[in-house]
């Protein structure tokens, strides 16, 4: 399996996944700001990876630490944990580990910093293994979604580059396809940064499920002629009640599958529900630099000093959404289920 982020003991190893699909060249940093530029320049991306990548940037910070006073060490975690948080507003996964990583130092008052940075260290290794074992049963109850001889659309990118498993909405493709039954993937391009033919199409090639690679705007036409029986995407962040936050074109797709009478799939691990907030309005909105949308890959593709809006993300409201589907099985509406811990 594809690994896109380690831990090796003094350093992080991760997968430059801006120079997929043509080189595949990793990464190993003891420097926790090349992580966090890593984060910002999307050479790490996924909601889940960007968690386990919170909690082993955080580790890295805190090595020289370890031989320090135990206030120092506080003061040095909190403010690797700021600068992390600053590095991506929207996929809640990465503001939930370091929570998870900060909550461990609240409950142990007393310890030495050798001692609470091993404990941290077992706590970023945990993460990672627990986004794992979701992806997985992420994977077995969404499959049970996908009927056999489906033509599945997709959107972005959810596979073993996005999270630390198999995969959140890849995930569920690629169970169902190891338990034999016969999919297509088509796979929107997704602009302006392409996740979808980069990244996506190179999953599937990889993982050896038939795929069909479509531009963005070929969506609706390729539902209604290709006979899409459904749709299903990743999320970044999911309100209480269900309405989901997921890269730029989601909404577009919820729209068309409410239109063509189809479902509609969000597949995300538990933690990216944000209990905290009731509904999507609440949702920060990420905003890239209309660079990419202007420059994209280096090529010009629009006047100097075009004005450009550049969301990185839209919300989904959760009445286009047929189910969610979690590591803790398949949430209908009204999505109840999802705000139980």
């Amino acid at each position: 399996m594809i690994k896109s982020i380690e831990w090796c003991g003094s350093s992080v190893r991760f997968l430059d996944q801006t120079l997929l699909p043509g080189d595949e060249v990793y990464i190993d940093t003891e420097d926790p700001a090349v992580l966090i530029d890593a984060i910002k320049r999307l050479k790490v991306r996924g909601a889940p990876l960007l968690g386990i990548a919170a909690a082993y940037g955080l580790l890295l910070s805190l090595i020289p630490m370890r031989t320090a006073s135990r206030d120092a060490f506080l003061v040095a975690a909190d403010r690797s944990a700021d600068a992390i948080a600053a590095s991506r507003p929207t996929a809640v996964n990465l503001f939930w580990a370091l929570e998870r990583m900060k909550r461990l130092l609240r409950l142990n008052p007393h310890n030495a910093p050798d001692e609470l940075f091993d404990m941290l260290q077992t706590e970023a290794l945990a993460i990672h293994q627990e986004d794992r074992a979701m992806c997985d049963a992420i994977g077995v109850a969404g499959a049970a979604l996908i009927p056999d001889g489906a033509n599945v659309l997709t959107h972005c990118n959810t596979g073993a580059l996005a999270t630390g498993g198999i995969g959140t909405a890849f995930g569920v493709l690629y169970t169902a396809h190891r338990a034999g039954k016969r999919i297509v993937v088509y796979a929107d391009e997704t602009r302006p940064l392409l996740q979808g033919a980069r990244l996506t199409m190179w999953e599937l090639q990889k993982a050896g499920i038939p795929g069909v690679l479509i531009t963005d705007n070929t969506a609706a036409w390729t539902i209604r002629t290709k006979r899409i029986d459904a749709i299903i995407t990743g999320a970044d962040r999911i309100a209480a009640n269900g309405d989901t936050a997921n890269k730029i074109g989601t909404y577009n797709l919820a729209v068309l599958a409410k239109e063509h009478g189809i479902p509609f799939y969000i597949a995300a691990p538990s933690s990216t529900v944000d209990t905290s907030i009731a509904d999507g309005v609440a949702i920060v909105i990420e905003e890239r630099s209309g660079d990419e949308v202007t420059r994209s890959f280096g090529t010009t593709t629009a006047p100097a000093g075009s004005s450009v809006f550049a969301p990185a993300f839209d919300v989904t409201p959760h009445h286009l959404i047929s189910a969610i589907i979690t590591d803790r099985g398949v949430h209908r509406p009204p999505f109840r289920g999802l705000v139980q811990r």
